[in-house]
């Protein structure tokens, strides 16, 4: 795509000598598309070239002599230039691109040769997978996808909780009262039970709790009976996890939990002493972070087995070595904040080139929460997520039926529109706000919503189905386009650049946001323009632009994790 903001700062660095690249960081874009496509303040010039912002915008407009190829008209305004790109150059392009990439609109190769590592879903082993991992897991699904899109060579890593204190608690209440459970007909339920009964009982008898640090010690001293009943959790967690996969289509490169990074901890831990980063304090080895007004980051406790802290340590270590990443992102909850500060602190004093360092990258995003506070899976009051894809469809169903009753397929649909509805929920707004989840909201399907979006592309295909239209950009007349869809032909180009932006802030809801608004502008236009009209030329252009329309929201909606129905 032509990148009109680096063409208009060339434009400008020749009458001003100052360079393109200075120009482009000081060119913006206007709030209101009246005031241009784009402006330049020239009050940031005025220090540089040592003449008052009025004048330097009309000695700017005076030299350059307009139209020109890339620009349509300059207008000063109190000390504003305000720019208007040429349309015929932008439409040109925009079509040019849409019949040579087809469904790889808005891709690129920016990204080529670059590794990036995006870890997410993460679950716990033996616990539910609610509603909070669903969060990590559409989020991290959707940073996988954009950043794939642009030409990254990215590598998915389901980094599972599969280890740690949390085991040797599960494995004393299975010990104490296992045989009262069935985990072969509902593990991860029965699982938590135990958690939940077990996690009390280290409440009211700290000897309990004792008994379940010695058992995680044993774990990691390889004692077979303890071994043997974490392997029995793992492998039943994982086959449900996997449901959870297959439902929503999420799939991974690598499933490596944190058990994966034992035996390279030891390394670690020789590093840090090597580099005398390590302290004693109660008998636990600690990292000082006093001088970063942090609290200390604990490497091996007091009874010499391990923290995650020291296995993420590892995971960055062995990642860097494995895949010589250029970004390491790590999508987890606001709640770890400190920790990921503390680790990425750390990591300096792992003997790593400074580029694994400074590509280490935490995504974090708000917990989810209930009307009534927090989850917790101690308490048992967790969301699971099978509950809510459940829900979600047989809601999506039953409205469905009411609209269309006679609907071919109305299960795959429900299945689409709940699905995609929730998803979209969840990327609709910024990723680092907390939600409170609410049925009412999770699952309206009016308004700026997954099955809003789906409509659209719904009403696109319907109406290409109806005209027995073959997408043809030879037919279309850039006149046509300009004067009744321009808002739209603009917002289709900038594709490219919102998948782009979105990458860079690696927040997925700037794409979430951009097609609520393709969709509301195309809905304008085709409550504006009827599309089956005798004019030939306008008939195909219009057909072309509902094609490009519909090619955007499918592109973006996948991107987002999202799939669409061809009918609803």
């Amino acid at each position: 795509m032509i990148n009109f903001k680096e063409k208009i700062a060339e434009s400008i660095s020749k009458v001003t000598n100052i360079s393109k690249e200075e120009l482009e960081n000081y060119i913006e874009k206007p709030k209101d598309n009246r005031m241009g496509d784009f402006a330049l303040p020239c009050f940031k010039l005025a220090k540089e070239m040592k003449k008052p912002p009025m004048q330097i915008a009309n000695e700017i407009k005076e030299e350059i002599e307009v139209p020109t190829e890339y620009i349509k008209n300059i207008e000063v305004v109190n000390g504003f230039l305000n720019i208007f790109i040429n349309n015929e150059t932008l439409i040109q392009n925009l079509l040019d691109e849409m019949e040579n990439k087809k469904e790889e609109y808005g891709s690129s190769n920016i990204g080529n040769g670059k590794n990036i590592i995006v870890e997410y879903s993460s679950p716990n082993i033996a616990k539910p997978f609610h509603i909070g991992h669903f969060r990590n897991t559409v989020i991290g699904r959707a940073l996988y996808n954009m950043y794939k899109f642009l030409g990254y060579n990215t590598i998915g890593i389901n980094h599972l909780g599969d280890w740690g204190t949390q085991f040797g608690k599960l494995i004393e209440g299975y010990k104490r009262f296992g045989a009262e459970y069935n985990l072969e007909e509902n593990p991860i339920d029965e699982l938590t039970k135990i958690y939940v009964r077990i996690n009390a009982l280290c409440k009211e008898d700290e000897s309990v709790l004792e008994a379940c640090r010695d058992n995680f010690k044993k774990l990691e001293d390889g004692d077979e009976y303890c071994t043997e009943i974490w392997k029995k959790f793992k492998e039943l967690s994982l086959k449900e996890f996997q449901r959870i996969y297959d439902i929503l289509d999420v799939h991974f490169d690598y499933n490596t939990g944190e058990s994966f990074y034992i035996d390279k901890m030891p390394e670690v831990v020789d590093i840090l002493r090597k580099n005398n980063k390590l302290v004693e304090s109660e008998g636990a080895e600690i990292v000082d972070l006093e001088y970063k007004n942090m609290s200390p980051l604990m490497v091996v406790k007091s009874n010499g087995s391990t923290t995650y802290a020291a296995r993420d340590l590892a995971a960055i270590l062995y990642r860097a070595r494995t895949y010589d990443f250029d970004k390491c992102i790590y999508v987890v909850g606001s709640e770890q904040n400190l920790h990921f500060e503390q680790l990425f602190e750390v990591a300096k004093y792992l003997d790593l080139d400074e580029k694994y360092v400074n590509g280490l990258i935490h995504v974090t995003y708000g917990m989810v929460r209930l009307k009534t506070g927090k989850m917790s899976t101690r308490e048992g009051t967790m969301i699971k997520v099978e509950d809510l894809l459940k829900e979600a469809v047989s809601r999506a169903k039953v409205i469905i039926e009411g609209k269309n009753p006679n609907l071919e397929d109305k299960d795959d649909v429900a299945k689409k529109v709940g699905i995609g509805a929730v998803i979209f929920n969840d990327l609709a707004n910024n990723i680092i706000k907390d939600e409170v989840f609410d049925w009412d909201i999770m699952l309206n399907f009016q308004g700026e919503t997954g099955p809003y979006i789906q409509y659209m592309y719904v009403r696109t295909k319907s109406v290409m189905e109806k005209a027995n239209y073959t997408p043809n950009k030879d037919m279309v007349d850039l006149n046509e386009l300009e004067e009744n869809a321009e808002e739209l032909v603009k917002k289709l180009y900038e594709f490219e650049d919102t998948i782009k932006q979105a990458t860079e802030k690696n927040e997925p809801s700037i794409i979430s946001r951009y097609l609520i608004d393709i969709a509301k502008l195309y809905g304008n236009f085709y409550n504006d323009n009827k599309i089956m009209v005798d004019d030939e030329k306008v008939r195909n252009t219009r057909l072309y632009l509902t094609y490009m329309v519909g090619n955007v929201l499918k592109i973006g909606t996948g991107l987002l994790g999202i799939k669409m129905p061809n009918k609803m």
